[in-house]
């Protein structure tokens, strides 16, 4: 797969590039002709001396720790799949951090699929000298996640030392991915960012160039966005070479609130003319003969559910035993392989990765008379869907049909998510792509279920009484469901002693109120997936009040919704280009926090403004009021979802500056005269 590359701030100028700065020779025509035959030698397209020329003055960059002088690619692809990939990446160093980062180099690849050639790898300095010309030390290594689990030692990584690195030098770097045994015949996937060459560090680019040579009569699907230049394609010799260049390209700057979906980033698809049903009827063949049971693991299931009195519950209790007491090998499919391990070898090891841990899943589910399947989605939750490939797909769930609801579809499960309740998703997952697929081949193309948001909800409730003498002593409760849940179950997945409890209850109330201590915790277990996630203690000894300039000054102990930070950003940015990713803006959510205080005999709270701002981001709510001697304060926040349009960002900024207003840390008390 052609490597993704980086998002960073947008540069308002495109210009496409003027391929001599690029070409040796007599220009575009002659390079264009085919594609180029890079080898340890050198890309004879390519003038070196032209490439570290574009270094830039450190100084002009002090929001730089690296620039890309080139960031290139020329791939070739067959009809059956084989292909060969090489890159090059030409890099200014000019800070220290950038050089310890590029100071060591690693290159994974499949040693049974591929073969990773170093063509070259050089530093030198801006004026082009050479400082060395190889790596000082390189080895090759099992992958370390490959050593814990040596069912996948085919994963291995090329390891690389440079010498004489350090600020304002260049690295400049070559190499070569041939694959072989391509996952499906005839499959490959190619994305390419011409503007972006390092996601993380939104680093500025100088040149980039895509080249994708494929023979004469083969068409792959080929997907342009955002691109404002047209590609050169050329046919000689048998062979189709298409050529992506450009000069400077716009940084796609990716405001706040942006859909994933950067409207600005300059990129390119490549993959080949299959279908997702391709897809299903491959991974279907690899994996027809995985789900064999041996008596023995039919035994251990009736032992796991044995205790259930539903069929319904021995899936919850066979979900939990999969999902928990085996250990996860976090390893994407496209380097650990596609073929799931036999349910008793998995069983026998205690681990697998997410594949074997479905497949022996859907192996026991099917001995209990359900009917469950593989489903194939990628970790990150994006799939170009009009670009079927496996190699887009490295992540694996279960669709089961519900027995007691065998119309209603599929219930989504996933066995590596140990704290997920069942019949429910991570967060990440959720609206996104999938492919199910059935024993026979067929495959369902399906997006995954998103729960509303009115099921992701956390409140938290601290009620007490203010004494004369400044403490305060009260409860603290907190409950949690749907996507807010899982901060509650991962702190109490553990079991705490005694002792371990004790600093567990006492660092809580220090949270809330400095000095504070606890006692009476009441948790739940983390790991228990039908256990409500509710957290209660008593609060004792607080000190929430403190005197200035002859007031008494209530700390609230409830969230701040203030955005003052984000208004004063998305005012300093100008034109709004991209469109509002509404759910973004608050999160798929709803909080509620309140605060009841009984105050001592005669006080009274100087009540702050109530605040009531509702719109399409979402709604927040703010209310202060004083009940005989109980002051109430209560917040909440809802979020909302959709798409707004760029010229909507105004009345975002209405909004966040409403609920700004409300930026409200302290209550003033005032005693009786």
């Amino acid at each position: 797969m052609v490597r993704p590359a980086p998002t960073g701030p947008v540069r308002r100028a495109l210009r496409t590039l003027a391929v001599g700065c690029l070409v040796a020779g007599s220009g575009v025509g002659a390079a264009a002709a085919q594609a180029p035959r890079i080898t340890p030698h050198g890309d004879p397209t390519v003038r070196d001396d032209t490439i570290y020329a574009l270094a830039v003055d450190p100084a002009e960059h002090p929001d730089q720790n690296i620039i890309y002088l080139l960031n290139d690619a020329v791939a070739r692809y067959e009809p059956n799949g084989h292909s060969r990939q090489t890159y090059r990446q030409v890099v200014q160093l000019l800070t220290q951090a950038a050089a310890e980062q590029w100071g060591d180099i690693t290159f994974p690849f499949s040693s049974e699929r591929q073969r990773l050639t170093i063509n070259w790898i050089r530093v030198l300095r801006p004026d082009g000298q050479v400082i060395s010309s190889k790596p000082a030390h390189e080895q090759v290594a099992i992958a370390p996640i490959a050593q814990e689990a040596p069912v996948y030692s085919d994963t291995r990584v090329r390891q690389v030392t440079l010498s004489g690195v350090g600020p304002n030098t260049i690295v400049d770097l070559s190499y070569t991915i041939e694959d072989r045994k391509p996952l499906i015949r005839g499959d490959f996937f190619a994305a390419w960012k011409l503007n972006t060459a390092a996601v993380a560090t939104g680093a500025i680019t100088r040149r980039s160039r895509f080249v994708v040579d494929v023979p004469e009569e083969y068409l792959p699907r080929i997907q342009e966005r955002n691109i404002h230049f047209a590609r050169q394609m050329v046919v000689r010799h048998g062979r189709r070479v298409y050529t992506w260049a450009t000069s400077d390209p716009p940084r796609p700057d990716r405001e706040p609130f942006a859909p994933d979906s950067n409207p600005f980033l300059e990129s390119i698809t490549v993959a080949p003319p299959l279908s997702w049903g391709d897809v299903a009827r491959w991974y279907a063949g690899i994996s027809h003969d995985r789900y064999k049971l041996t008596p023995a693991l039919e035994q251990q299931l009736s032992t796991v559910v044995g205790m259930a009195p539903t069929l319904d519950d021995s899936l919850k209790a066979l979900y939990r035993w999969v999902a928990q007491d085996f250990r996860y090998v976090a390893l994407s499919m496209g380097i650990g392989g596609y073929r799931p391990r036999q349910p008793m070898s998995v069983w026998e090891t205690k681990y697998g990765d997410c594949k074997d841990k479905a497949t022996l899943f859907i192996a026991l589910a099917r001995r209990l008379g359900v009917t469950a399947y593989p489903v194939l989605l990628s970790a990150d939750g994006y799939v170009n869907r009009s670009a079927p490939s496996a190699y887009q797909l490295d992540h694996m769930i279960v669709a089961v049909i519900d027995p007691a609801a065998p119309g209603e579809g599929y219930r989504y499960l996933d066995l590596t998510s140990d704290l997920t309740p069942y019949g429910t998703l991570p967060a990440q997952e959720q609206g996104a792509f999938a492919l199910v697929v059935h024993p026979e081949g067929q495959g369902d193309e399906v997006t995954l279920p998103t729960d509303p948001i009115a099921v992701n909800r956390a409140v938290v409730e601290i009620t007490g009484e203010l004494h004369l003498n400044g403490t305060f002593d009260g409860r603290y409760v907190e409950e949690a469901t749907g996507n807010r849940q899982y901060v509650l179950r991962s702190a109490f997945a553990s079991t705490f002693g005694a002792a371990e409890r004790t600093r567990l209850t006492r660092d809580l109330a220090n949270t809330l109120f400095q000095g504070a201590t606890g006692d009476s915790l009441v948790s739940f277990n983390g790991r228990d997936l039908a256990a409500e996630p509710r957290v209660a203690l008593n609060i004792r000894g607080a000190r929430p009040v403190s005197v200035s300039g002859g007031s008494e000054v209530l700390t609230l102990p409830i969230k701040n919704y203030s955005a003052a930070s984000v208004v004063a950003d998305l005012e300093t940015r100008g034109h709004r280009r991209s469109p509002i990713d509404v759910g973004a803006v608050v999160g798929p959510y709803e909080e509620r926090s309140e605060f009841r205080l009984v105050l001592p005999e005669g006080w009274h709270a100087r009540l702050p403004r109530n605040i009531d701002a509702a719109s399409e981001f979402g709604r927040y709510r703010a209310s202060y009021v004083q009940i005989g001697r109980e002051l109430r304060v209560e917040r909440t926040i809802a979020g909302a979802s959709g798409i707004a349009p760029p010229e909507d960002i105004e009345k975002l900024l209405v909004w966040l500056r409403k609920v700004s207003t409300d930026d409200v840390s302290y209550v003033v008390l005032d005693r009786s005269s």
